[in-house]
């Protein structure tokens, strides 16, 4: 039995359907299991992360979790969340980020206020719980483009930061694709326990570049507007953003036009099949900008 946390997101989703695929029973952890939407055959429980004395029951006969952590707003758990999973299960396949610092003599501490600091905590906390481990740390997720959805329909347009900045965005179901091949054992890859693996997708594009295949998809022009770093930090304040998360996303998009971020090819060795391109995201996605 493998357990599944963010089992209604994009990753967890498709964590849950390609379990389920490759024949593994599957628990599934919802906060409200009744407006939960997960494939037939997913057990769902009820339970929260934020609230560690809820997820005995889910954790119940686990031999693995995949862990897609709530970011930031549940790190005051983190401690007693893994505590938990560490009593019941024997393995983890946690979602962290790229760009989380290995610790090392002098290595400055992260902000654990920030993306990066989250993911350090839950990293840290894992490395000392006494399970069997393995760290996802994709970078640029493919889906964070959809935050340009609402602008695309209305006008046809996005405005954004540093155009010029470079990822290689990886599609949800390769990140999923890659835990699953981990918590199954069915890929390529061998001696997952204690790896950390950087995921990606097969080649970076730009921002601009990664418009015009969003615009190729819905099938009519998307015109890119430069945003001054100012107002679109000023900006994420107003939608709640807290402010160490904002100012890290603000750096770090600039950080990307001088150093792009670069591609991997961790996907097709764990799974043995290439990173899904960006163009067939959009494609995927497409009536989400339409």
């Amino acid at each position: 039995m493998i357990l599944v946390t963010g089992a209604t997101g994009k990753v967890g989703g498709q964590a849950v359907s390609q379990l389920l695929d490759a024949g593994v029973a599957v628990r599934a952890l919802a906060r409200d299991p009744a407006s939960a939407t997960l494939p037939e055959g997913a057990e769902v429980v009820r339970g929260d992360l934020a609230d560690p004395a809820t997820l005995d029951d889910a954790l119940d006969g686990v031999e693995s979790v995949f862990l897609v952590w709530p970011t930031l707003s549940a790190d005051h758990a983190a401690p007693a969340a893994i505590e938990r999973i560490a009593k019941h299960a024997r393995g983890i396949v946690y979602l962290s980020a790229r760009g989380v610092p290995d610790p090392a003599p002098g290595t400055p501490e992260v902000d654990p206020n920030s993306i990066l600091g989250s993911h350090a905590l839950l990293e840290r906390l894992i490395e000392r719980s006494g399970l069997e481990w393995t760290f996802l740390r994709p970078g640029g997720f493919a889906a964070n483009t959809l935050m340009w959805a609402p602008q695309i329909r209305d006008t046809g347009a996005v405005r954004w930061i540093h155009g010029a900045a470079s990822r290689a965005l990886i599609h949800e179901r390769d990140i999923a694709a890659a835990g699953v091949s981990v918590l199954t054992g069915t890929g390529t890859g061998t001696g997952h326990v204690g790896a950390k693996y950087v995921l990606s997708g097969p080649e970076p594009l730009t921002q601009i570049e990664q418009v015009a295949a969003i615009a190729q998809a819905v099938g009519r022009p998307i015109h890119w507007e430069e945003l001054p770093p100012e107002t679109a930090l000023r900006e994420l304040l107003d939608e709640g953003w807290p402010p160490a998360a904002a100012e890290e996303m603000v750096g770090a998009y600039a950080l990307m036009v001088t150093y792009p971020e670069s591609a991997t090819s961790t996907v097709e060795d764990l799974t043995g099949r290439p990173a899904t391109p960006f163009r067939q995201w959009a494609a995927d996605h497409a009536d989400a900008f339409r």
